[in-house]
């Protein structure tokens, strides 16, 4: 079985909108979110959903996702204090009606992340099935470097090598939840992703290239590029361009 754990636990601080969570903003008449959400409701080989919602938020979600007809949603849960935290409150949701499953995968991704496609699902539920986890990558176009407290760089990584971590990211349920468990016992409740606590824990990560377009919307400007983007999409299945 798969299961989509999709975060949109986030108040959008830096987003600067004071009416609503980032994830509710719309294009085109629909919330971020229920454009992330489409990729994973048409997908033939997710079988079911849990939103992890920002908190005060749960109803107005369910409401939009009713209104536009995504029906794989089974779960709809309320935020924790930090992501690795809200990935657990829906891991632990499955868990709760569904028990132990060995075999189950967990495909991990941020609600404000829509610019995905079928293929990116795939290739990420291929990938950990033959490899044993999946983290969504793309080339870095700039140069990385690591720094000190002051500031100073400590090194230059090669380009060629270096990589950005994004989502989708898939991992085997019991193994994921395994790791969160180890973290709350020794106090750990702050790590940025998934790959970053299973990497903690000595989990060999395998990745699959996705495109530098798949940003996740944390700023205005992010916002405007999903906007053009998305449009952009539009317009060529429209016009054949």
């Amino acid at each position: 079985m798969i299961t989509a754990i999709i975060l949109a636990g986030g108040t959008g601080v830096r987003m600067n909108s004071r009416t609503k969570p980032k994830q509710f903003l719309e294009l085109h008449g629909k919330p971020i979110i229920i454009h992330t959400l489409e990729h994973f409701e048409r997908h033939p080989k997710v079988d079911n959903i849990v939103v992890v919602c920002v908190k005060g938020w749960n109803k107005e979600l369910e409401n939009v996702i009713k209104r536009n007809y995504i029906t794989k949603v089974k779960w709809v849960v309320g935020g924790g204090e930090t992501v690795q935290m809200s990935t657990y409150n829906g891991l632990k949701a499955v868990y709760n009606e569904m028990g132990h499953l060995k075999n189950h995968i967990a495909i991990i991704h941020d609600g404000v992340r829509p610019l995905i496609d079928e293929k990116l699902i795939t290739d990420n539920i291929e990938t950990v099935k033959n490899r044993g986890s999946s983290v969504t990558v793309s080339y870095a176009i700039e140069t990385i470097t690591s720094v000190d407290d002051d500031g100073k760089i400590l090194r230059v990584e090669n380009r060629d090598k270096a990589r950005i971590a994004k989502a989708p990211q898939c991992f085997y349920m019991d193994r994921l939840m395994e790791a969160h468990h180890k973290a709350q016992t020794e106090g750990i409740h702050s790590m940025i992703d998934a790959a970053s606590l299973m990497n903690y824990y000595g989990h060999d990560l395998h990745t699959v290239l996705g495109s530098n377009y798949n940003i996740k919307i944390t700023t205005p400007a992010d916002y405007y590029i999903f906007r053009a983007l998305f449009e952009a999409e539009e317009n060529s299945q429209i016009f054949g361009l």
